[in-house]
């Protein structure tokens, strides 16, 4: 039986749902009867998020507390919770309560029964979400998929429980832009799912609008994936099929008579336009990619920590130091 358990909780401007989210939390670790902790992370809240967190440590000795010296987002505050955890076992989970915490105890009870190293959290349902954000978010994972070398789950985000190993190995890949779902997937080990009910929120408003979301989706895509490079390289050569078709129709049917130069401007503007497009695609792809290689290569560290609280020792230091 693991003795220890961690539960990593990101925030950015919760200030209306963050007391609510610890009592809620603090409510469930309170039934185990081994050590637990939460790790919050403050990604550069500029509410009262902060203030209401430092409410909390001088009450609980078993919070901790992490603050960003900026917002870096969400996959990096997640990371960095993973980063600083010492437990056997760690719950990823969003202050917005969409994720009920009340659902720690059977996870755990699920990880033990299955012998498995993550539970995954797949969503039957969306409370509180419209029809674009449902429809867009399946279409997502299923292209995502498409994309990927590595099967990943379906209808899943980051509310999740690991164990030690994938925590270790998680610590151990050091790429900059991670997709922290897709990471763990990648890890392997055995992988369980948990179906659940997701809420909406307890209040405020969501972190992730459109523009963000297509950010993260366009992030997911690239850094885990390679086979956009092949999907430009096949419209290219598509492409050069297509050109030299239609240049031997064109000589042949010079020669033979059944085209009329004066009479092919609407076909030739298409064809420029459909090429001019392929090719501008392909190189806004490599783009991207080159984008991301020169992300990697200036080697910054994934997020600056301003303050930690409660940690018992400058081992985190160090290793925040080193990446």
């Amino acid at each position: 039986m693991n003795k220890s358990l961690s539960v990593i909780v990101p925030c950015f401007n919760e200030e209306e749902v963050i007391t609510e989210s610890y009592k809620r939390i603090k409510s469930i670790l309170n039934q185990f009867d081994f050590r637990t902790e939460i790790i919050f992370i403050n990604d550069g809240s500029t509410d009262k998020t902060q203030e209401i967190l430092y409410n909390i440590l001088e009450s609980d000795n078993s919070v901790k507390l992490i603050t960003f010296s900026r917002n870096f987002g969400h996959q990096k505050a997640v990371t960095a919770g993973i980063n600083h955890c010492t437990s056997d076992l760690a719950i990823i989970i969003d202050a917005d309560l969409q994720d009920p915490p009340e659902l720690i105890p059977e996870m755990i009870r699920t990880m033990e029964t299955s012998h498995a190293q993550v539970v995954y959290c797949v969503r039957k349902s969306r409370k509180g979400e419209g029809f674009f954000k449902k429809i867009t978010a399946k279409l997502f994972y299923r292209f995502l998929n498409f994309l990927s070398e590595v099967r990943l789950p379906v209808d899943t985000g980051d509310f999740r429980l690991i164990d030690k190993s994938i925590i270790r190995e998680f610590n151990n890949l050091h790429e900059k832009g991670k997709y922290i779902r897709g990471l763990i997937s990648w890890v392997g080990f055995k992988q369980v799912p948990f179906y659940y009910e997701r809420e909406a929120r307890f209040a405020g408003e969501t972190k992730y609008p459109f523009m963000k979301m297509l950010r993260f989706a366009t992030t997911s895509m690239l850094y885990f994936s390679t086979k956009p490079l092949r999907i430009a390289t096949t419209l290219g050569f598509t492409s050069v099929l297509v050109a030299l078709a239609l240049a031997i129709w064109s000589i042949l049917g010079k020669i033979i008579g059944f085209t009329h130069a004066d009479s092919g401007w609407t076909s030739l503007f298409v064809l420029i336009i459909f090429f001019g497009g392929v090719q501008l695609l392909t190189i806004g792809i490599v783009g991207s990619y080159i984008g991301n290689l020169f992300d990697e290569i200036k080697n910054r560290p994934e997020y600056i920590i301003l303050k930690k609280e409660n940690f018992e020792s400058n081992i985190e230091d160090e290793k925040n130091k080193s990446r």
